[in-house]
């Protein structure tokens, strides 16, 4: 691993180390709680998974967090599942986020940018105003600690507030991207039953205007449990019948009061992508998140007041969830309601530029189509603030490390990250005091002992193996809702090593403490006992410029056998000739194994994704084993189903 990339490509210098919050909280824990002053980062994580308890007490000191009630210990029980977290605590996540308005109230907290790229300012004291109208307003409507409140919505300020609003009062939050059909909705809603629905009347994207109100007629009639729906007009109409206006419901000047809740008392519902059955309905609590992100967006990101943070996402997706505890540091956060290529592929470049962001996090395949596009974001726009890009969903191919340093800064640090929905953050990724090297995550996160395992559970350095986090992070599931006696949960990360949470990614760690992610684990490419992730593949294909995307299945055949089609999704005016399949075959003999070159490379009409971006696997090589569409896929967890029924008529021309 280490001869592959001697040099780094990008170094912090002295100063930029210096700074960083994560070197001043190293020598304060170092004074105040035993951690060692030297040895830099790899020390400091030493310390903190060896002293776990120490650890996260020190983090909850140095970002002052308020506890209204003190906690007996950091932790209780420690087993996986089950982990107990600073049991008799109290303290309310929406009065962390909303802290910084007591010495910075005229100063953005958010800004809203949509396909105008004209960024709008809401203040910290504006949002906090917003929040206590609207969470004595859910009083009001009879909302209680542990009851469900969600949103269909996009990522706008009143998604932000009316999240905040939830937590204020104990409520539990859970929302949804409009671009999610009805089905996709109610496959969540339904199982989590709320009593507020948040909700817009349609949204905009890519220029047009998307109407959604039949949408969220049909979410009225199937949730039963709704005790009230607020209208949002995004688009101007009028609120349907029965439902309350949001302008009525944020017009007050109330102080907001905040309920204080037991540490593990939940925050949200986030939920897994759901491609083969229910989405699993993911429970995280305010404290665990609330420490977890202090730590991430902190120590990781070295986010503070002085910054700008802006990721693309969706409410649909864990990164919106993470992008919104930006507050916590006193960051003004920078919420893009709109395409990610819209008009143009460099969009999210020229948000970037307009709002003066200094940390700016978007998708893998984002920056791999801005280099196939031959956008030029460092020529074209003035990026001079932006410290940081980091990236996730996908690994980050090398290519992607090159273009950012030559199209962006060469003295940029790229980021890399790596977490997942189940936890809300990430295991392993940025470090502002660590060099970059090409391919590669800096380190795994403080508090996290993540090791690359083989199947009898041995660590592995230098060697791929299974993703696998051995101590209790705060931000792992309390549980999944319904779920009463936990076994879904346990069957979900705990069956392959009792007791250590097996995350379902084939990573190396490497001698240097570095991380490479190889993609999913459950859908491993495995020739003649060589396995391989997914993402390899896609890394070395997708630089043919003629190839838009691929999908690789690795499939077991009946007779002991193994096919392995390459499916792919060309360029326009591309034909897949014997000139274009030798080249396809050439570059994965060359640059990964001759042993992976596919059985046949077919061409398709487009690759399928979550409703979320992430190319689906599991669900095509089900379809291709001719297991039926209805019991292969969740219908509503595809961004476009109709893709499907190609790889359906394969199966079935296969058999």
């Amino acid at each position: 691993m280490s001869t592959v990339n001697p040099q780094p490509l990008w170094q912090p210098d002295p100063e930029h180390i210096a700074q960083a919050q994560v070197t001043r909280f190293q020598a304060w824990a170092a004074e105040q709680h035993g951690a060692p002053a030297e040895g830099g980062y790899p020390a400091l994580h030493r310390w903190s998974v060896d002293e776990l308890d120490t650890f996260w007490k020190a983090v909850t000191e140095w970002f002052d967090v308020r506890f209204s009630t003190p906690y007996a210990r950091v932790l209780g029980d420690r087993s996986m599942p089950g982990t107990q977290w600073f049991p008799g605590a109290a303290l309310n996540y929406a009065e962390h986020a909303l802290r910084a308005a007591e010495t910075r109230a005229d100063e953005p907290a958010l800004l809203h940018v949509d396909e105008t790229h004209d960024p709008r300012p809401v203040t910290w004291s504006e949002l906090r105003r917003q929040v206590g109208s609207l969470s004595a307003e859910l009083r009001a409507l009879g909302v209680r600690p542990g009851d469900r409140v969600s949103g269909y919505l996009p990522n706008i300020p009143q998604a932000v507030v009316a999240l905040l609003a939830t937590a204020a009062v104990g409520g539990v939050w859970t929302s949804c991207a409009p671009d999610f059909g009805a089905r996709s909705v109610l496959d969540r809603f339904q199982q989590v039953e709320p009593v507020v629905l948040f909700t817009v009347d349609g949204y905009r994207y890519g220029g047009k205007e998307h109407d959604r109100r039949d949408t969220v007629a049909e979410l009225r009639r199937e949730l039963p449990t709704l005790r009230a729906v607020v209208h949002i007009p995004l688009l101007g109409t009028e609120a349907p019948e029965g439902a309350l206006e949001w302008s009525a419901l944020t017009a007050a000047d109330t102080e907001p009061v905040f309920e204080q809740v037991p540490f593990d008392h939940p925050l949200w519902v986030l939920y897994s992508s759901g491609t083969t059955g229910l989405p699993k309905a993911i429970v995280q609590s305010q404290g665990g998140i609330l420490v977890e992100h202090l730590k991430q967006l902190g120590l990781h990101c070295d986010l503070g007041p002085e910054d700008r943070f802006f990721w693309y996402t969706s409410t649909g997706w864990m990164m919106w969830n993470f992008l919104v505890s930006g507050l916590l540091t006193g960051t003004t956060i920078v919420l893009y309601d709109g395409s990610p290529g819209y008009p143009d592929t460099g969009a999210q470049w020229r948000v970037a530029e307009r709002t003066r962001a200094t940390l700016y996090g978007t998708s893998a395949a984002y920056v791999m189509a801005c280099r196939k596009a031959g956008v030029h974001p460092g020529r074209d726009h003035d990026l001079s603030t932006v410290r940081c890009v980091a990236t996730t969903g996908s690994p980050l191919p090398p290519d992607g490390f090159r273009w950012l340093h030559d199209e962006v800064r060469d003295d940029l640090w790229i980021a890399s990250v790596s977490g997942g929905t189940d936890v809300c953050s990430c295991f392993a990724g940025a470090v502002p005091t660590l060099p970059v090297y090409i391919g590669e995550l800096q380190a795994p996160g403080l508090g996290t002992d993540l090791q690359a395992w083989d199947p009898s559970g041995k660590p592995l350095i230098d060697e791929v193996g299974e993703l696998v986090v051995t101590n209790p992070m705060p931000s792992m599931p309390i549980h999944f809702w319904n779920d009463p006696d936990g076994s879904r949960y346990h069957d979900s990360y705990f069956d392959t090593y009792p007791g250590v949470w097996r995350h379902g990614d084939w990573i190396t760690v490497t001698s240097r403490g570095s991380v490479v992610i190889h993609g999913r684990s459950d859908s491993t490419l495995n020739r003649q006992g060589v396995r391989m992730g997914s993402a390899d593949i896609y890394e070395a294909v997708e630089r043919l410029p003629e190839i838009k995307e691929s999908l690789v299945i690795g499939i077991e055949q009946p007779d002991g056998g193994y096919w392995m089609p390459l499916f792919v999704h060309l360029a326009p005016g591309t034909v897949l000739d014997e000139a274009l399949l030798n080249r396809i075959k050439q570059t994965i003999r060359e640059q990964l194994s001759p042993r992976h070159i596919p059985d046949e490379v077919i061409e398709v009409p487009g690759i399928p994704h979550t409703l979320t971006g992430k190319r689906i696997e599991v669900p095509v090589k089900r379809l291709l084993q001719g297991t039926p569409l209805e019991k292969a896929v969740n219908p509503g967890s595809i961004d476009n189903l109709d893709l499907l029924h190609f790889y359906e008529a394969l199966a079935r021309k296969r058999a």
